[in-house]
């Protein structure tokens, strides 16, 4: 039986880790995909204190890196379901079970997809999530960007270095992202913006995306592109632990800062948490507080 078992490792779940492990626990980190989370998307990171720059995938790997140091364990498998025991909570995995005093949720979000015709078919063969990893594909081609926040216009920036052209559509009137971002994409001759539009209907030939139907004030029009990166936001996936903790309206669980649930033994952190700031340092921040809660509750019980 583990001390503590985090389940996810972004930057809260790995955060916790290091924690715990510093207060002499043993740990368990359970993640489903990749290590670091959806940081690892991110091109370029320049807002985390000490680092003026590095890249999403360089940051996680110090993360982890630092998490092993410290004596953490990682499994990677897909948690179906925490049971709680009272003295001890069971973690369900597809492989396994596994024990522990207390639980620290750092389960994340997943990309949030459109919903639109033809999306779910075209995830893969035309439809990315991540400019970072597939944008080499675009080469010299034309590309969609869907969205108008800093996922959005950094995923925009990226591609606009190697693509043909780059079309950025946005259902508000307005783009959404930080000023600086939206100055740069202004400076880039391949950019396109166009706001107060949605997507309608995406177009395929043999299984291959070939454009996109937005729809808007000016009426209907497709754009001809090889590639659209759809850059909306994130879903929690909270749901397999509702028994555990209460879920907001947004699926994102219902606590504040405390990083406490009702279940005695089990907290959460980080973007699955209900909050008004997702940034990796309240990521972090909310790791350190959950770790700490969850020494606290060991030690005392």
């Amino acid at each position: 039986m583990y001390d503590i078992i985090v389940i996810g490792g972004g930057p809260a779940g790995l955060t916790a880790a290091i924690y715990a492990r510093r207060a002499d626990k043993s740990v368990l980190v359970i993640e489903k995909d990749t290590f670091g989370g959806q940081i690892t998307y991110s091109p370029k990171v320049e807002n985390y204190p000490g680092f003026a720059e590095m890249s999403g995938n360089e940051f996680a790997d110090k993360l982890l890196d630092q998490a092993l140091g410290q004596g953490a364990e990682i499994e990677l498998a897909k948690v179906t379901a925490v049971e709680d025991a009272g003295d001890f909570k069971k973690v369900v995995t597809e492989d396994g079970e596994f024990e522990a005093k207390a639980v620290i949720i750092a389960a994340g979000a997943r990309h949030r997809m459109l919903g639109a015709p033809g999306e779910e078919a075209l995830v893969g063969h035309g439809i990315s999530f991540c400019a970072v990893c597939d944008g080499a594909f675009y080469k010299g081609l034309d590309v969609a960007v869907i969205g108008g926040g800093n996922s959005a216009l950094q995923e925009a920036l990226l591609l606009a270095e190697t693509s043909k052209s780059v079309t950025v559509v946005q259902n508000l009137e307005n783009l959404t992202g930080e000023a600086r971002l939206q100055a740069a994409l202004s400076e880039k001759a391949n950019v396109n913006v166009i706001c107060g539009s949605v997507v309608k209907e995406f177009l395929s030939e043999n299984g291959k995306l070939t454009g996109v139907v937005i729809t808007g004030e000016d009426g209907e029009r497709t754009l001809t592109v090889d590639g659209v990166f759809v850059a909306i936001g994130l879903v929690p996936e909270n749901h397999p632990f509702e028994n555990l903790a209460d879920l907001n309206s947004y699926g994102y669980f219902d606590t504040d800062e405390s990083c406490l649930t009702k279940t005695p033994g089990v907290f959460v952190a980080g973007d699955c948490r209900s909050k008004r700031i997702r940034q990796i340092t309240t990521a972090c921040a909310d790791g350190a507080v959950a770790a700490l809660a969850a020494c606290d509750y060991i030690d005392n019980r």
